[in-house]
């Protein structure tokens, strides 16, 4: 099997909840070394999410992938002296505490890179390392709201975490990659800011420019995207949807001939999508499904997330695959020509890696009792 292109890259893992546990499980399936640093007092909140598969959340275990963790309480007067030991032996940190949390605690890129110049450390936040809001708590509405997304999209609710994962995870991974690339050059590393409101903004290439550029401020039903025009979901009478995705001439065209429509094709979209809601309306999503089976116009049933793995297309993609214990997760993606993800390590009980971590970095038996007594790892 060809080695996975970032074997040998280790990374310090000291996030929970979703936008850094994300980045480094990215990292992690193209062959990284990540170890986790949890408290052992207050577990990350995942791990306690249900459904359960084995001993973890099946959340958690999706996140944690082949992952090591190790239970390290950082108030703890010695636990500075933990982490400055195995930085020297790292090449990422990956952070998502309030800015100034970490220099605090005296593990704060300042203070790391004097150890290991080579360092790369990324820190990710809801609002960046300054600024009026940087210490403000937040979530995903929140940085969504204060990017403009919300409204362009009529305010609606999405169960997908936009900002964590498009704004915080994925930034991040390829910031730290680039990183990666130029130290080569340069021999040193370097701190990387992922704000996700700033990332948030950024996400939205056709919106923003237009509202830079001109007058114009797409809210709401204006803008052909949210809602404007006949790109839509379309209620079917089983109460299910039908995606219409037909933006394109030639699209709109075979669907209106399709559904026996063509009077409508030069007709304003407001026109149309009155028509379109009402004929969808008429029949259950199955009956759309076959009838507008094979037709090339951007037209897909609205699948709910149970459904998602019946999918023929998915199926041949092998996007799922089966964890070591038993539960089903999604295939790491992206596939790199010549990685393979038949099994996939179970992710890490909490501290299981304690010790032998210890052990690397010289911290022999006797030490390690006297550290736990001095409840450095309670």
């Amino acid at each position: 099997m060809t080695m996975k292109p970032l074997a040998g890259l280790k990374v310090l893992d000291l996030s929970t909840l979703l936008p850094g546990p994300y980045a480094t499980m990215l990292l992690a399936d193209m062959g990284a070394e990540v170890l986790r640093v949890e408290s052992p007092s207050r577990p990350d909140l995942v791990r306690e999410m249900k459904p359960s598969v084995g001993r973890q959340s099946a959340s958690f275990a999706y996140l944690n992938r082949g992952k090591r963790s190790i239970a390290l309480n950082l108030k703890h007067e010695q636990a500075r002296q933990v982490v400055h030991a195995l930085i020297e032996e790292f090449d990422i940190v990956v952070e998502q505490f309030r800015p100034g949390v970490m220099a605090r605690l005296g593990l704060d890129y300042e203070a790391l890179a004097q150890i290991n110049p080579k360092l790369i450390y990324c820190a990710i936040t809801g609002f960046g390392q300054h600024g009026s809001r940087a210490h403000a708590a937040g979530h995903d509405i929140n940085y969504l709201a204060l990017s403009g997304i919300s409204s362009a999209s009529n305010g609606h609710l999405s169960s997908v975490q936009i900002a964590d994962v498009a704004g915080g995870s994925q930034p991040a991974v390829m910031a730290i990659l680039a990183a990666v690339i130029q130290r080569q050059t340069t021999g040193e590393g370097q701190f990387i800011d992922i704000a996700m409101s700033d990332q948030c903004v950024a996400l939205q290439p056709l919106m923003m420019p237009v509202s830079l550029n001109s007058d114009a401020d797409f809210v709401g039903d204006d803008h052909f995207l949210s809602g404007g025009g006949i790109y839509d979901y379309y209620e079917t009478s089983d109460g299910y949807h039908i995606a219409v995705g037909s933006l394109e001439p030639q699209f709109r065209y075979r669907l209106l001939e399709r559904l026996d429509q063509l009077a409508l094709n030069d007709k304003p979209d407001s026109e149309v999508k009155g028509v379109l809601q009402a004929l969808f309306k008429q029949q259950t999503r199955s009956h759309w499904v076959s009838e507008l089976a094979g037709i090339d116009a951007c037209v897909e049933p609205v699948l709910t997330p149970q459904e998602v793995p019946k999918e023929l297309h998915h199926q041949e993609r092998a996007l799922f695959v089966q964890g070591d214990e038993g539960d089903i997760q999604v295939r790491p993606t992206p596939l790199l020509s010549g990685m393979s993800h038949d099994s996939l390590s179970p992710a890490p009980d909490l501290g299981a890696d304690t010790q032998s971590v210890l052990a690397e970095i010289g911290i022999n038996e006797k030490d390690y009792q006297a550290l736990k007594a001095s409840g450095l790892f309670d």
